[in-house]
């Protein structure tokens, strides 16, 4: 029996997340569809987390377990013949046999893309949030830099989510303009159920002045309507799985 892990990438626009719902497959199921059709053998494949609908990847970690005798160097080549065009395998390797994609994972960084201006730009539809308002970048910076660090992060968690604890560690938090184009991004231990969009939400309210509260009292208040809005699915980009 064989351990394989899995870098993938994709699109997430025309999906419900990574995991299968009824009637509908997700990313996970489209691995699976197209695995199945290679080698006639059924498998299930085991994510590092979930990603909502419209969410993307450049870093999705997965693995599964397989009783035939694979090369895993030419898997990604193989699988992605089968896959749909929004979905790629990048890299493939045979791992220990107790190595979980979720449970084993130290880490993750996130990346969210913002197109920042009053018109639309179609290119950037459907890959980044168009943000309309001037932004105070200098504010947004100091204020984010007060993320950083292990915190109780239930001021930045969606009411559906049910966790044993809301207490996170943000390792690094970076943002930076190229033009009109916005790139924040975040690694930490782990992320509550849109943690990572409602902290870009909160810094768009910051830095356009709807939001004056300073991030301490924002965090101190474990609140969620202390919180700005939650920033749209189709701007978040699972970046990288820390192991």
């Amino acid at each position: 029996m064989k351990n394989i892990k899995l870098t993938v990438q994709y699109n997430g626009k025309n999906y419900p997340g990574w995991q299968s719902q009824p009637g509908t497959l997700g990313i996970e199921g489209e691995i699976e569809r197209a695995y199945f059709t290679l080698f006639s053998e059924k498998i299930k494949i085991h994510g590092s987390g979930r990603t909502d609908s419209g969410v993307h990847a450049l870093g999705q970690v997965c693995n599964f377990h397989t009783e035939r005798d694979l090369d895993p160097v030419r898997l990604p080549k193989a699988l992605n013949c089968k896959l749909p065009k929004d979905v790629s395998v990048v890299d493939a390797e045979e791992v220990a046999p107790d190595f979980h994609s979720r449970y084993h994972a130290k880490g993750k960084c996130y990346r969210y893309l913002m197109y920042n201006s009053l018109y639309r730009n179609p290119v950037m539809s459907g890959i980044s949030y168009q943000v309309k308002f001037n932004l105070d970048f200098e504010k947004m910076r100091s204020e984010m830099e007060k993320l950083k660090g292990r915190h109780d992060f239930s001021t930045f968690m969606s009411a559906k989510s049910s966790v044993k604890t809301t207490t996170r560690e943000i390792y690094d938090i970076r943002l930076e303009q190229r033009e009109n184009i916005i790139v924040l991004e975040i690694e930490g231990s782990g992320f509550l159920y849109n943690m990572v969009r409602i902290i870009v939400g909160t810094l768009v309210d910051i830095g356009r002045g709807r939001i004056t509260d300073s991030m301490e009292e924002i965090i101190a208040s474990k609140d969620r309507g202390k919180a700005g809005h939650t920033a749209p699915a189709w701007g978040l980009y699972l970046k990288e799985v820390y192991y």
